[in-house]
């Protein structure tokens, strides 16, 4: 793949700053933010370690959470229709759900209710593709729900007000400045945060990110010292971050789960809301545990510590954030990222491993946490491209069954593994070892996810099925689209995760209603399996050619099979 080049900026604020082509212009300076009441406010110097970038490689910042983030996908900024952050290729894996709706309030208020998956009772094992116990945490690090939000300081760098269509690109228009937020979720098993991908061993914990994109409108110009900043804070049941949430005070306290972090545990029922809460000035996302009876929440504000960041310095300025949008139209889709209300799976993060080489250090605030590079197993595709030239340079960072990571005293990593994005497709989340069903066996149960909600309780209207994977396939680009299909040509297990539409009985829940399930399951309608995803689209309409697999727009259907259509093929 061709890189764009990384060509010496400016100097400010002592901050040497790379873009990706060109000099970024004063005028995308004019539109430094304030707090969210409107006075003035000290800008935020980056700390030593912080989250200036999500996926890990500012050069001028350590990464507060060490191998780097669950990121929002970056669509375009190079000739393949990918961002490389600082020499990286950053391309992962997002099969989505994406929902529409022309409603008022539809942008800016949503509920979700899902029953967390449970793992089967014996633990993860390594014997080889098709034949192992597999936990939930070696098919994916996060599932996430998401919403655009208002930042004038991230991509294009333009003004935007608050749960308003006025920002909706139209015609030279590149639409109101655009951060995401993910709300994710992270399964047990692989412990811990600051460094993998899990709170501990048993529980399941969700934490409120939000991504921005220090690029001007076409990628123009980026800036490689924070080109995706991030704001992090776990869902607290008191409300409180554990530690600063900005791009540029993250530490470790921001990623070390306290007290007050609401766990959760396998098979809980849970409602979920993301909402502008008007009275409090800022997007407050909710997690109540409808089996616990806990709640807790987050709200992304300047009082509680989240910022903006600029593109001239990565100085931060405290800022509430609020949802960029009013309604959930087709038109409303953020630009960078290319989704707005949805449900996502983050896959291709973990290949289970018999033995470790390769070692390196993994530096978590004063501590330098032993680590791998490369595994060792029956499911290390050889003939991959898992060479030091490829986008692939390793498996790293990997860690032992039973590693407690020193003085992190996390919880004993159950399995043998390594998390790099896994671009030869060789790890679990290609193979059939997702939900097959209800029941825990070899394999998880499903975890479960109702039909959304907005204002008044209205449902969606439309629905489309999305996945990124062209992303994370090396061999594809907007001119060699034969490769970016669903399952992946060069993947050795032949299998890609899919969508199932199922009754709430069929599921094995009580009371009526439809429930969205994820893996292989075959107990509703699968849309045609991995036809589901509909053929690649250059998205060179929408920024610089990236490539999407995407199905037509349909009517949202209901489990009954009414309203729609099958995008592609079959049912299976």
């Amino acid at each position: 793949m061709n890189k764009m080049p990384l060509i010496a900026g400016f100097l400010a604020a002592g901050l040497v700053t790379g873009v990706l082509a060109g000099q970024v212009p004063a005028s995308a300076h004019a539109n430094e933010v304030t707090a969210s009441r409107g006075t003035a406010a000290a800008a935020i110097k980056p700390a030593a370690t912080g989250g200036l970038d999500c996926n890990g490689y500012s050069p001028v910042q350590r990464p507060a959470k060490a191998d780097g983030m669950v990121c929002a996908e970056v669509h375009g900024g190079s000739s393949d229709g990918h961002l490389w952050d600082n020499g990286h290729y950053i391309g992962h894996d997002e099969p989505t759900l994406q929902f529409y709706s022309t409603q008022p309030g539809s942008s800016t208020a949503v509920t979700w209710t899902q029953t967390l998956p449970r793992d089967p009772r014996a633990r993860p094992t390594v014997r080889g593709p098709l034949k192992d116990v597999t936990h939930f945490f070696e098919l994916m690090p996060s599932l996430w729900y998401s919403m655009d939000l208002c930042d004038p300081n991230s991509y294009p760098q333009t003004p935007c007000t608050p749960d308003s269509d006025s920002n909706t690109p139209s015609g030279s228009y590149p639409g109101g400045g655009s951060a995401f937020l993910e709300l994710q979720f992270y399964p047990p098993g692989f412990a811990p945060i600051t460094d993998a991908l899990s709170c501990d061993d048993v529980h399941w914990c969700a934490a409120l990110t939000i991504d921005s994109l220090e690029c001007t409108n076409g990628f123009t110009s980026c800036n490689n010292n924070c080109v995706e900043p991030v704001n992090f804070a776990f869902v607290q049941t008191n409300g409180v971050p554990t530690g600063p949430p900005s791009p540029q005070l993250q530490d470790e306290a921001s990623f070390s789960p306290n007290r007050s972090t609401l766990l959760m545990n396998p098979g809980d029922r849970l409602k979920i809301r993301i909402f502008d809460n008007k009275a409090a000035g800022a997007l407050e996302t909710s997690v109540q545990d409808l089996t616990t009876g806990r709640t807790g929440y987050m709200l992304a504000s300047a009082a509680n510590g989240f910022a903006s960041t600029s593109i001239a310095t990565c100085d931060g300025t405290p800022w509430s954030f609020r949802p960029l949008y009013s309604t959930a139209s087709t038109a409303n889709q953020g630009g960078w990222a290319v989704a707005n209300i949805n449900v996502a799976y983050e896959v291709g993060h973990f290949e289970p491993c018999t033995s470790l080489s390769e070692p390196f250090q993994i530096q978590v605030g004063n501590y330098n946490d032993p680590s791998w590079n490369e595994c060792n197993s029956p499911y290390e595709n050889t003939t991959g491209p898992d060479t030091s030239s490829s986008a692939e340079p390793g498996d790293g960072p990997c860690f032992p069954a039973g590693d407690t990571h020193g003085p992190l005293n996390s919880a004993p990593d159950l399995a043998t593994g390594c998390l790099a994005a896994d671009l030869d497709y060789d790890g679990t989340s290609y193979w059939r070892d997702w939900p097959d069903s209800t029941h825990p066996g070899m394999f998880p149960s499903p975890l479960l996810i109702s039909q959304p909600s907005t204002v008044h309780g209205a449902p969606y209207t439309q629905m489309q099925f999305l996945t990124d994977n062209p992303a994370t396939n090396s061999e594809c680009s907007p001119t060699a689209t034969a490769a970016c299909v669903v399952p992946p040509p060069q993947a050795p297990g032949g299998f890609y995760p899919y969508w199932t539409l199922a009754s709430g009985r069929a599921a094995g829940q009580h009371g009526g209603g439809c429930v969205w399930e994820f893996g292989q399951m075959t107990n509703g309608d699968t849309f045609g399996g991995d036809a589901q995803y509909g053929p690649p689209t250059v998205l060179s309409q929408i920024i610089n050619l990236g490539v999407m697999d995407e199905s037509p727009i349909m009517p949202n259907p209901d489990c009954a099979g009414h309203g729609h259509g099958h995008p592609q093929g079959p049912q299976v």
